[in-house]
């Protein structure tokens, strides 16, 4: 049998209503957007279908987007009127922008701030803030104590002191950042119960400054400071705490749908250099998680998708070149998705997890 380029993982909940009642786009009640800067790509055609088509259609009640970084990013355009077109135009500017052979920080905000402005246009901003059917959460971490910090000096010790803390027990990150939630207008609370969490409502000069901050990684972006109607503080990239997300406050969510680009998850940004919180299966009972196969990747250019190596590894004509493969790539994915939703058997090749919600400290 040729391998699918597509892995989609059900929780035992998820693959029995999936029985039952088949890929139906508005039973879907929660969709997840992790951080990964330019992996995004792999999505992009994926993307496309869900948001064009599978995950909005006929849709009554409200659809909760919760998403870090670049995450955060893509459901954004999912807010738009048209959100195929806004995918078209952050794919375009994301891709093609020119950066200088000396990057520093200050030149990728501007450069961040200016795509978003791109997606928005005039009226985007209000598209997300009044969505009558898309209640959109962007993740993002204020930092605390020297975290907080404008001085590269003080942030370098402050981060090192957040990993060191994280290495003993992930809540204790708490002590070096706070998750604040920027949300459109009719979003309710999201049950988090760690992390000090906050939910601020969007405004019309906010939006931009809170996607800014959701995707601004220590020492590469430059974050945002003071967000009006927000705590005081520093803001950066929502995926320090929520890189891949716990699943477990969302254990009373219908369906959880999660586009993804890999097969396992990694709860926070500091759990990546800690084998031991990584969950090699997605666990969750109510998920559902599609991502690229390992077969797939190991089709693509260099065997890998798209990440922010390819800066530094590729000139900017190598890596507009792949990352354009990639994405004409990524129909593969979209196309699997589709045939899987038209397939009689709504489950086949589909793989069912068994274990749900187990933390690791």
């Amino acid at each position: 049998m040729t391998a699918r380029p597509l892995n989609i993982f059900l929780g035992r909940k998820a693959a029995q209503h999936i029985a039952n009642q088949g890929w139906v786009g508005r039973d879907v009640s929660l969709v997840l957007g992790a951080s990964g800067g330019p992996k995004w790509l792999i999505l992009s055609q994926l993307d496309r279908l869900l948001f064009g088509r599978f995950l909005m259609h006929d849709r009554t009640d409200a659809l909760q987007a919760v998403g870090s970084s670049i995450g955060s990013w893509r459901h954004a355009c999912l807010s738009q009127r048209d959100p195929v077109a806004a995918l078209d135009r952050l794919e375009d500017i994301y891709v093609n922008w020119q950066y200088s052979k000396r990057l520093n920080i200050h030149e990728i905000s501007a450069a961040s701030i200016a795509m978003l402005e791109h997606v928005f246009g005039d009226s985007g901003a209000s598209a997300l803030i009044d969505h009558p059917r898309l209640h959109s959460y962007i993740v993002t971490a204020r930092g605390r104590g020297l975290n907080s910090s404008q001085y590269r000096a003080a942030l370098a010790l402050g981060m090192g002191t957040a990993a060191i803390t994280n290495t003993v027990h992930r809540d204790l990150l708490a002590s070096q950042f706070q998750r604040i939630l920027f949300t459109s207008a009719a979003a309710p609370a999201l049950p988090f119960d760690n992390f000090n969490t906050r939910q601020i409502s969007l405004r019309q000069e906010t939006v931009t400054k809170a996607l800014h901050a959701s995707g601004s990684i220590p020492f590469l972006l430059a974050g945002e400071r003071n967000i009006s109607t927000a705590p005081t503080g520093h803001y950066w990239d929502g995926g320090i705490i929520d890189y891949h997300f716990d699943l477990a406050p969302f254990a009373e969510q219908r369906l959880i749908f999660y586009p993804h680009f890999r097969g396992d998850l990694t709860q926070g940004w500091f759990d990546k250099f800690l084998p031991w919180r990584r969950h090699r299966s997605p666990l969750a009972e109510n998920l559902v998680l599609v991502c690229p196969s390992q077969d797939f990747i190991d089709s693509l250019p260099y065997g890998k998708i798209p990440d922010r190596s390819d800066f530094s590894r590729m000139s900017t004509q190598e890596r507009v070149t792949y990352w354009r493969t990639c994405i004409e790539r990524s129909r593969e994915l979209a196309a699997d998705f589709q045939s899987q939703i038209d397939n009689p058997d709504p489950l086949a090749d589909t793989l069912i997890l068994k274990d749900a919600y187990r933390r690791k400290p």
